[in-house]
């Protein structure tokens, strides 16, 4: 008897472009087609607003037959993403019903550990069938570069080629390079390119392997706690080790709100005045850390109106953008979750929801 995960493997190469998610979600994608499922058009007073979801996941059958599902870089980085596949047809489903008019794409890396000729092999088929799918669908998907930011050389390469004839809006990448902070010098000439080329460089981290015994346990804190605390790291070495000083253009969006830095920045503003033993003397900020916050970008997961209303406070409305972490069901109508913030204007609302992506993607709104 054919399996579930092979049936939906079969369909999905049909449909040649596939999608991970869960049963939850098939099942939510389903109720889209039946009678008051559609949720589109979202409004804001009455106006309608396109939606941009900056913020979901997709995968390829062909770049994961090179590792290996049962590979545990690939287990380990898409959290489960292998066991199901759901075909284009549901995904647009799923997004009407989400209330979401267009996705933009990434795949988060698996590949950072590989090798030169591997992982540059799994980047350009990623690649390729990404802008397929976008030339395809103009109108609902945009997408995220693969990059393998390991060779560094290679990466400033084929980020220039997704970019210029791919159509590709960017890149997706890690928070570390196997564990390496991308504030390091050597991953300066990527940093040079996406600056040069206006790309925006989505960061979606993955749990500290360092840390897998102190996060294990109940409550999934490889995930909940893991996420975005390597986030915050990341973000931190960018400023600190002066990073955006020497990349003042550069296009940075976080997953997940940015982790915890948002929520506790001014932190950062004391710490090299109450210890100035724990900071290097050869780096001079050109501004206080907080401020650097206001020239990144974040996606708004992060689930309450509180929670939204501090991040808009700490970051301001222009540098959100409507995320869900599709097809994880983290948030199923992450235009409610907007919506609902009553300390936001009916403008914050629309920016937030489809304007502000339009903006930094240069994309029509």
């Amino acid at each position: 008897m054919t399996s579930r995960r092979g049936f939906l493997q079969g369909a999905a190469a049909t449909a040649g472009a596939i999608f991970c998610s869960c049963p939850l979600l098939d099942a939510h994608a389903q109720s889209a087609a039946q009678p008051g499922g559609m949720r589109l058009p979202v409004a804001v007073n009455g106006k309608r607003v396109k939606t941009v979801d900056v913020h979901a996941h997709c995968l390829f059958h062909e770049a994961e037959q090179l590792v290996g599902s049962d590979n545990p870089a690939f287990q380990n980085t898409t959290l489960g993403q292998a066991e199901a596949f759901i075909t284009l047809d549901q995904r647009l489903k799923a997004m009407d019903a989400q209330g979401v008019d267009m996705e933009i794409l990434s795949i988060n890396p698996f590949w950072y550990g590989k090798d030169r000729e591997l992982a540059g092999k799994v980047c350009e088929i990623q690649n390729q069938k990404l802008a397929e799918l976008c030339a395809s669908k103009p109108d609902r998907f945009a997408a995220y570069a693969s990059l393998p930011l390991q060779f560094p050389d290679l990466a400033a390469q084929m980020l220039e080629t997704a970019m210029k004839k791919q159509g590709l809006k960017g890149a997706a990448i890690g928070g570390t390079v196997a564990g390496e902070s991308f504030s390091d010098p050597k991953y300066h000439p990527v940093w040079a390119k996406a600056e040069e080329l206006n790309a925006v460089l989505f960061i979606h981290p993955q749990s500290p392997p360092e840390l897998a015994k102190k996060l294990s346990g109940n409550g999934w804190l490889q995930n909940t706690v893991g996420l975005p605390l390597e986030t915050t790291i990341a973000l931190s070495h960018l400023i600190f080790q002066g990073t955006l000083d020497k990349f003042p253009n550069l296009k940075v969006l976080s997953a997940h709100g940015g982790g915890y830095l948002p929520s506790y920045a001014d932190r950062s503003d004391h710490a090299c005045f109450v210890n100035p033993s724990g900071c290097d003397p050869s780096i001079t900020l050109k501004k206080k850390p907080t401020e650097y916050l206001k020239q990144l970008y974040f996606d708004a997961l992060v689930f309450s109106p509180e929670g939204l209303r501090h991040l808009a406070a700490q970051v301001g409305t222009s540098q959100i953008m409507l995320g869900s972490d599709y097809p994880y069901p983290w948030e199923l109508h992450p235009a409610d979750a907007i919506m609902a913030t009553s300390s936001l204007s009916d403008d914050e609302k629309v920016a937030i929801l489809g304007g502000n992506a339009a903006r930094v993607f240069g994309m029509k709104a």
